[in-house]
């Protein structure tokens, strides 16, 4: 029989390297993190994954064989991060897949969102039920099916008296605007770019996945002309709830902004970088949360250079890593996956309508039942 507590996380998020694996303990309402893993994604199949977000021929087809390979991977990712638990399948009451996400549009004049990794492969392959398909019953409902962490975020980090803000610095940057547990609702939405085009940038010119401590953006000079043309793009000013990701955020997006101007590579790099900083700050602003604690997660925590350009954007805040406060800011993406899975599998709401716009709350997510 299946512990009445474990839960197996999946996320592979906009960065295309790899899936998060997390198994997790939610006994008495805890979140133990038991074991995590990177699961890498082969470098055929991430160039695939960056072909596919982005329109070009034959989709149907190379759409439905990316969605059985993903699913391997994210089956991949499960074994090894059971390996590293010391756990066995049986012992896990549900897998949540968040899939990857190839399209996010939810402006269109039908709005959709597209996530791939086919869950009834990863059911198969691991025999455990697969809760997946996360965001687009919010959408159904009205909303934009992402962002979908603020309603664990307002789990684990609403303080009684105080208000936060959670950030998560993934590819893209949201917030979590979490009032006092007697004030008000709690808000979130994507800011914009965090890690996507520094991490494509630094890729193209350098042959290297990521900017170690944003040493190399330090080393530039950050160019005033190019950073209010970044910043004239109408995303940064549409009021919440929005939502975006690397479809619209990409060097494609970046080239048309540099126009003819030559830049050196390593001030574009800079640019890019105060981009995130001035774009989470304005927003943390707008909302009034400037001088609030802010805890951050994500990939970009390990960012020196990008958390002091922040802290000097926001110098009446205190900013932390999501580690002092208990959860290892690394997987706090992919622990609410297996968060929402449990939530489904309870019939409760995995969204917060305030974050997403939708109607009212929902319980996301199709069951895909385990094959034992």
């Amino acid at each position: 029989m299946p512990s009445e507590s474990i839960y197996i996380g999946l996320i592979s998020g906009t960065s295309l390297d790899g899936v998060d694996a997390v198994a997790v303990d939610f006994s008495a309402d805890q979140v133990n993190l038991l074991a995590s893993h990177l699961e890498p994604y082969s470098m055929h199949l991430q160039r695939s994954l960056r072909s596919i977000c982005l329109p070009g021929e034959n989709e149907i087809d190379r759409l439905g064989e990316l969605d059985t390979q993903v699913a391997n991977t994210f089956a991949d990712a499960c074994h090894a991060v059971l390996d590293k638990a010391g756990l066995q399948y049986k012992q896990i009451i549900a897998i949540g897949s968040h899939g990857q996400t190839i399209r996010h549009r939810p402006k269109a004049k039908h709005p959709f969102t597209l996530q791939i990794g086919d869950p009834n492969t990863l059911a198969e392959l691991t025999g455990v039920t697969t809760v997946a398909d996360f965001r687009r019953r919010d959408m159904a409902a009205g909303g934009q099916g992402a962002p979908l962490v603020p309603a664990l975020h307002q789990a684990l980090f609403q303080h009684p008296v105080h208000k936060r803000i959670v950030l998560n610095l993934g590819g893209i940057a949201n917030i979590t605007c979490l009032p006092s547990e007697k004030d008000g609702l709690v808000l979130g939405y994507d800011t914009g770019p965090a890690n996507t085009l520094l991490d494509r940038w630094i890729e193209q010119h350098l042959a290297i996945d990521l900017d170690h401590k944003g040493e190399w953006a330090r080393s530039g000079k950050v160019q005033d002309a190019l950073l209010q043309e970044l910043l004239a793009d109408t995303y940064f000013n549409q009021p919440p709830p929005k939502s975006t990701g690397s479809e619209y955020f990409n060097l494609e997006w970046l080239g048309k902004k540099l126009a003819q101007i030559n830049y050196a590579n390593e001030d574009v790099q800079a640019t890019l970088l105060e981009l995130t900083a001035v774009s989470v700050a304005h927003a943390i602003a707008r909302e009034g949360y400037s001088q609030s604690e802010i805890l951050v997660c994500g990939g970009g925590v390990h960012n020196a250079y990008l958390l002091e350009r922040l802290s000097t954007r926001l110098p009446e805040s205190t900013i932390r890593p999501t580690s002092e406060y208990g959860v290892n800011p690394d997987w706090v993406e992919a622990i609410t996956f297996a968060w929402l899975a449990k939530r489904t599998l309870a019939g409760l709401n995995g969204n917060l309508s305030s974050v997403t716009g939708a109607a009212h709350d929902e319980v996301l997510g199709g069951i895909y039942p385990s094959s034992l």
